[in-house]
């Protein structure tokens, strides 16, 4: 058994991350937060103590760390003695957290694929360019390494595979819908990271189409989807994390991610791309000074984890996935639906935070219990899903499913959840 967690990063997603494990320390023991801005792994840990999230009393510490320096990574993984690092940091850190943990054995997840500073939205199959060339590292270190353990990338693979498992005897296409249908109150703000999300829509936007990769453009094509809870939604097909390791682990002949947008953020965004402010390349003011035009924007908007208090609404992301049954067509939606102003009340972050901060938390426990813990690298549709999604409904991120029988909870752990309701959405209880 596996114990002993450090965060690495100290964002709204680690909040919400260290909440849930403070939520559950029983199992997981000390829980340290790392960041190179030691004041913000304080403010976390403040906000776990405000909301009483200590399951019992343990470890909460704060550490000043630069993420890419690999030694002085495995300096405190050593030095906590922790056997779980969650990799909640910039994504430009991955590779050095990773190798860290190589090193000194301990199991690794993050939340989104390893980004060079100077490349944006490279070509496919893109994790083939860095994670997957340290699986025989892993292997040979004996280190479980899950990739992508977030909401999407993360659950949207579970989704996937649950469906290709448990309802169909064949899968046509798969159909990521990532809705967020909350308002924050801002002019203009992004949910996370401004740079991470600027630097996703910037360039070609691939998508896995006949068993091949299509190049698009963003906001190329357009699609309204009408999902549960949030109704009609206008969306976009969008390059993202997940299709590069779905699109070579699970068969399936079409796999695309929509992500809803509304006409002011395109507007916003397009103006700010054609004056040349989303580039990561550096300029030369009039004064001499050299800048990042891209963290430029991102110093001058608003921080994601400041919308938190006044956001509300609510988010809708699963998979719609279609395909044969018995030789009859077959279509199922599975779903995960999250409020904003009921995430901020338990840990202090938005709706957005907390479905990408739960799943790493949820796989952090299948990891200390042994489930999870493979000793390799895998991504998460290479790994049974019944579990990930039993556990996250006990976590408060319930998923859903929507097929020719209704719409219920879906829990493959427990068969009574099949037969609750929409009133009961939520709301499952666990002895």
């Amino acid at each position: 058994m596996k114990r002993n967690v450090l965060i690495i990063g100290a964002g709204g997603v680690a909040q919400v991350v260290a909440h849930k494990c403070a939520q559950n320390n029983a199992v997981l023991g000390d829980i340290h937060i790392a960041s190179r801005t030691l004041a913000k792994c304080h403010a976390i840990i403040d906000s776990v103590h405000a909301k009483g999230s200590m399951q019992t009393k343990g470890v909460l510490q704060a550490h000043a760390l630069d993420a890419l320096d690999v030694e002085a990574t495995k300096f405190l993984i050593r030095a906590t003695h922790s056997q779980i690092v969650i990799n909640v940091g910039s994504p430009f850190v991955n590779m050095s957290v990773l190798q860290a943990c190589i090193d000194t054995g301990a199991a690794y997840m993050d939340t989104a694929i390893h980004e060079d500073p100077l490349k944006v939205c490279e070509t496919p199959p893109w994790y083939a360019n860095y994670e997957w060339k340290r699986r025989e590292a892993c292997k040979a270190a004996g280190v479980t390494a899950i990739l992508g353990i977030g909401f999407d990338p993360g659950v949207v693979n579970a989704y996937a595979r649950y469906a290709i498992d448990h309802h169909f005897d064949q899968v046509d296409s798969i159909d990521i819908i990532d809705i967020n249908a909350g308002s924050h109150g801002r002019y203009f703000a992004t949910n996370f990271d401004p740079e991470t999300n600027f630097r996703e829509f910037t360039s070609t936007v691939w998508s896995w189409e006949n068993n091949a990769w299509k190049a698009n453009q963003m906001f190329e094509h357009r699609k309204d989807w009408d999902m549960p809870v949030t109704g009609v939604s206008t969306t976009y097909l969008t390059g993202h994390d997940e299709l590069h390791s779905m699109s070579q682990h699970l068969g399936v002949p079409n796999i695309r991610f929509w992500m809803g947008f509304g006409e002011h953020y395109i507007n916003v965004f397009n103006v700010l791309k054609n004056l040349g402010l989303l580039s990561e390349q550096p300029v030369r003011t009039a004064r001499g000074q050299e800048v990042v035009p891209l963290e430029v924007v991102k110093a001058v908007l608003p921080d994601p984890a400041s919308l938190a208090p006044a956001y509300t609404g609510k988010t809708c992301i699963g998979d719609l996935v279609k395909g044969t049954k018995d030789g009859q067509p077959a279509e199922v939606l599975i779903y995960n639906v999250c409020d904003h102003e009921a995430s901020y009340h338990e840990v202090g972050s938005q709706a957005i935070s907390y479905t990408a901060g739960v799943p790493p938390v949820a796989a952090a426990l299948l990891i200390a219990e042994g489930v999870w813990d493979v000793g390799g690298m895998v991504n998460v549709e290479e790994l049974d899903p019944a579990p990930l999604i039993a556990q996250m409904n006990r976590m408060g991120l319930v998923t859903r499913i929507r097929h020719a029988a209704g719409d219920n909870v879906l829990d493959p752990v427990c068969p009574v959840a099949a037969s609750l309701g929409d009133d009961r959405q939520g709301e499952l209880k666990y002895g």
